[in-house]
């Protein structure tokens, strides 16, 4: 006879997930990668970069450094904050002026 299984289910899982990482990220606990345009930078995670982007994880996985610095050619900073500030919580605030250009960097 098979032993019985039992279906253990932590409600909030995503939502603590979700807020864990973005405080992580505000706090720039446990970062393992920079990215750098404009003179400035913005420390992040590997893995939630690239789970939230295709274009990061192709990337990322050519790195093997152990802390990389992504030169970011072409992209202004905001843009990049708004890009990663949105992997995290999933959403954003940005200025109608600025959306098309923080599409076309996800993108």
């Amino acid at each position: 006879m098979l032993p019985q299984q039992y279906c253990l289910r932590w409600r909030y899982h995503h939502s603590n997930l979700q807020t864990m990482f973005s405080q992580l990220l505000d706090r720039e606990a446990f970062c393992d990668v920079t990215l750098a345009c404009e003179g400035r930078t913005i420390k992040a995670h590997k893995i939630v970069l690239s789970a939230c982007s295709t274009y990061f994880e192709s990337i990322l996985s050519q790195y093997e450094e152990k802390d990389p610095i992504l030169i970011m050619k072409d992209v202004k900073y905001i843009d990049i904050k708004c890009l990663v500030e949105f992997m995290y919580k999933g959403e954003i605030n940005v200025e109608h002026v600025s959306t098309p250009r923080t599409y076309i960097a996800y993108k």
